[in-house]
């Protein structure tokens, strides 16, 4: 099994070096993301989640570089602002600022003529805005819907300089499109009502063209609780039959939809897409003579859960990392205890310091291992790839963690220790060297260091850093003390009952682990998303309600019982 793991460490490793993809062009998607991440959660009082986006923005930015150097030193002054901030307001109003320079930084090193986009934007919608009105002018619902429809198409296609150059204008746009597609869908259409939101939807676009700003800033505090909590009034309503407070509740989601969207678009682009199309059918239905309840409400508690997914934690704890290394940890210490033993019974007590010589450089490697880890996985080189390394190198730590389970497990019990610690001692007299114990000494720690790194490396980025090196430090003051007492108390201590323990915990950090990582392939749309309705999300055991993640964790669970049935028939 040691072996098997060490091979699994190597892959992983190479796999590492083979996915830094080359980078012609430098993104800052990355860089949004974490602004994004950092304003979801301030708005949501998470102060801690706060600081961590902010401090993943800040690793991020200290390996971009410009020749843009005033603009870059605004972005580095605002950022500072950002961290030092000391109230919520402040910090909300630094990372609007943030992105502003980091947008202005962005224009500087890839100009571009703002006023030839709003023309040029002009002169692609002209003929799309005459040909829904002309669908308007014929009363055809048919020719209306299609011509809606292509209308949302070429919006999509063509709205980034909008979003880019206003966002007030951009968001006004989309407000009035969804309430024109409300009318469009309703029961009996009223075209007079159409032809009034089509003409303010036209004049937007005409002001945007012209430079103009005179959207209609929606004031207000706005994140994803906030859409989470209009869903469940609205379902409160549907549940007590008034269905048009209902379909006004899902109107004013939709009016406050453009100002929360990033927040749901950097994260899951499928889900952006089906909420800005469904939402304003769902509020049309509403409104008709029938009124599917059953259907509606299925559909606004997937976009609840689905929205939760995104809203929910699935960070790591302290006890997390500090496990992981108390558990590798342990098993290098109880061979290095076992070699020390040796000698003592032996006789060379004054040899004993080449067996801690070994187990020193074999800590010192593990930490430049670390650091050379740290390194590939903060890399410029890798930003757009990040979380998709995440979620595969997460699930590939996962996969070694339930191999380290079923080895903790077949060493629970007094015979089965004894015989492996036989083996260690074993190979150490036959070499007939210090130098091979100090070998040996060397090679369990290093081996272990090895094993950390890669369950590290699939925790490690959804951990705030100061959580990731207080878990670290937790777990070696334990070792330290388990250190005293295993050399004082040699032979004394029932070391197989704490393997039996370490088997489940182990197995616990591998079901939250598999859970944490696929959920983060579906949120990069490399996995699909079936949710389980009625299920809640338990982030701190990694539990998302979704079909893909729950035959993942179940996989897991079937191992285990698997490996418990084996071990009692054998016993």
């Amino acid at each position: 099994m040691k072996h098997f793991l060490m091979r699994c460490s190597m892959v992983i490793a190479f796999i590492l070096i083979l996915a830094l993809p080359v980078q012609a062009a430098q993104s800052y998607s990355h860089l949004y993301i974490a602004i994004s991440d950092a304003l979801m959660n301030t708005k949501q009082d998470k102060e801690t989640e706060a600081k961590q986006a902010l401090e993943q923005f800040a690793t991020d930015w200290a390996n971009v570089s410009s020749e843009q150097t005033e603009a870059k030193a605004k972005v580095d002054k605002i950022l500072q602002q950002a961290t030092d901030a000391t109230s919520k307001e402040q910090r909300l109003q630094a990372l609007s600022a943030l992105s502003n320079a980091l947008r202005d930084l962005e224009k500087l090193e890839n100009p571009v003529d703002e006023a030839a986009q709003r023309t040029e934007f002009g002169q692609k919608f002209k003929p799309i805005m005459a040909d829904f009105e002309q669908a308007l002018a014929s009363g055809d619902r048919q020719a209306i819907d299609e011509a809606y429809k292509d209308f949302n198409n070429k919006w999509n296609k063509n709205e980034r300089p909008v979003r880019e150059q206003s966002i007030a204008m951009y968001g006004q746009i989309e407000t009035q499109m969804a309430f024109l597609r409300i009318s469009i869908s309703a029961e009996e259409p009223d075209i007079a009502l159409m032809k009034t939101q089509f003409a303010d939807l036209q004049k937007t676009i005409e002001d945007f063209v012209a430079g103009k700003e005179t959207a209609e800033v929606v004031e207000g505090d706005y994140s994803l609780a906030t859409l989470i909590a209009y869903i469940d009034e609205a379902q409160d309503f549907i549940d007590a039959g008034d269905y048009q407070s209902a379909s006004n509740k899902v109107r004013e989601f939709i009016t406050i939809w453009p100002s929360v969207e990033i927040e749901i678009s950097t994260r899951n682009g499928s889900l952006y897409t089906k909420i800005e199309s469904d939402m304003p059918i769902i509020a049309s239905d509403l409104l008709k003579s029938t009124v599917n309840q059953e259907a509606l409400t299925k559909q606004l508690d997937t976009f609840r859960t689905e929205i939760e997914l995104i809203q929910g934690d699935s960070d790591y704890t302290i006890w997390d990392a500090a496990l992981i290394l108390l558990r590798e940890g342990l098993e290098a210490l109880l061979i290095i205890l076992a070699l020390v033993s040796f000698l003592e019974k032996s006789g060379q007590k004054k040899m004993r310091k080449w067996i801690y010589v070994g187990a020193f450089v074999g800590v010192f490697l593990s930490a430049v291992a670390a650091i050379l880890m740290s390194t590939i996985l903060n890399s410029a080189t890798i930003d757009t790839n990040r979380e998709l390394m995440e979620g595969y190198v997460g699930l590939l730590a996962a996969a070694m963690m339930i191999g380290v389970g079923i080895w903790l497990h077949s060493k629970s019990n007094v015979v089965s220790w004894n015989r492996y610690i036989s083996k260690q001692m074993g190979q150490a007299i036959s070499s007939g060297s210090i130098v091979a114990m100090a070998a040996i000494s060397f090679l369990s720690v290093f081996r272990e260091g090895a094993e950390t790194l890669v369950f590290y490396a699939g925790i490690a980025p959804k951990m705030e850093t100061s959580q990731f090196i207080l878990g670290i430090v937790v777990a070696l003051l334990i070792l330290a003390v388990l250190a005293i007492v295993l050399f004082k108390a040699s032979g004394k201590i029932p070391v197989h009952k704490f393997f039996a323990v370490a088997t489940i915990l182990i197995y616990v950090l591998a079901f939250k682990i598999i859970g944490v990582s696929l959920h983060t392939l579906q949120l990069t749309d490399h996995l699909s998303s079936t949710i389980v309705d009625r299920f809640p999300v338990m982030s701190l055991i990694g539990f998302y309600p979704t079909v893909e993640t729950m035959i993942g964790q179940a996989i897991l669970l079937v191992l285990v019982a698997a490996t418990v049935i084996y071990k009692k028939k054998q016993a």
